[in-house]
């Protein structure tokens, strides 16, 4: 068989194997199939541009939503609109093979007009460490960079193990998350983080209440009387300032007043382990305060 032919062959069967179908489930129970690994991929909130970019699809971005500023390379990359206000006819325009979605953050009609002109959207909801690690696993498998996927959640599970081996068995701490101050709002047990204060021995007062995100009264908090008081924000003064004008708050006695970066809470990515480790390490602080 002359050469050149047997060049054509090869050549023609590396495509065909590179075209292969892909297929994942996403976070909704959707199944996700694709004729070939996606190439033109659109991220719909924060938290899917990380997991895209350390899951090795980062170069296959074509748009990305507002605030997706992490990694500095995502910064680059043209914005398709606001979580809840996205550019439809901009994601059309840039004929994504994919696009992945924040289901409880996206408009649900704006995503149900995208399924309908045929695009595939791929729904990502992480409300635990271990469905972080997967959806490293699973984007890489829809991109076509099953090495650096796996190698990301491997890594993820490695770190999460010794922080939960570390931290999990320490004793409990209650802890008042505060998301924001007026109206003044927490997060109950379903969130991401309060997955990482249980992880850490700490225990979510609010975990009990049925919404995700409920709005409360001062008279609440100061009732379960917390030992720390957590949020996230830049400014700690003007984030927990309200707390010092109630003394009596076993918080504010301790000075227990604790700030994490919102961004490694609040986003289901692979910086949540850093945002935990941090936190894991406040509330080791409240329990050293402790009376002996």
């Amino acid at each position: 068989m002359p050469r050149l032919l047997i060049a054509l062959l090869l050549a023609t069967s590396g495509a065909l194997a590179g075209a292969a179908p892909v297929s994942a489930t996403d976070d909704a129970g959707h199944p996700i199939r694709l004729d070939a690994p996606a190439r033109r991929i659109i991220s719909l909130a924060p938290h899917v541009t990380e997991l895209l970019f350390a899951a090795g699809a980062g170069a296959r971005l074509v748009g990305v939503s507002d605030y997706s500023d992490f990694p500095p390379a995502a910064k680059i990359i043209g914005s398709v609109g606001g979580a809840a206000a996205l550019d439809i006819e901009r994601i059309v325009m840039l004929k994504p093979d994919l696009v992945v979605a924040w289901g409880s953050g996206n408009s649900a009609s704006q995503l149900a007009r995208l399924r309908a002109l045929g695009i595939a959207v791929f729904d990502s909801e992480p409300r635990d460490f271990a469905t972080i690690a997967s959806s490293l696993e699973r984007l890489a498998t829809l991109a076509g960079s099953e090495a650096t996927g796996h190698a990301a959640a491997r890594d993820f599970r490695v770190r999460l193990q010794t922080l939960t081996s570390t931290y999990q068995r320490r004793a409990t701490v209650p802890v008042f998350y505060q998301i924001w101050r007026a109206p003044l709002m927490t997060l109950n047990g379903q969130s991401m983080v309060s997955s990482a204060i249980r992880l850490c021995g700490g225990n979510n007062i609010f975990a009990q209440l049925p919404q995700l995100a409920p709005v409360i009264g001062a008279e609440a908090v100061l009732q379960a009387n917390p030992e720390v008081i957590l949020t996230g924000g830049d400014d700690e003064a003007a984030a927990l300032a309200d707390w010092r004008r109630f003394p009596s708050l076993l918080a504010v006695q301790r000075n227990n007043l604790f700030v994490i970066n919102a961004d490694w809470l609040a986003r289901s990515g692979p910086r949540l382990l850093d945002g935990t480790e941090l936190l894991c390490r406040q509330l080791d602080s409240a329990r050293r305060k402790r009376p002996s």
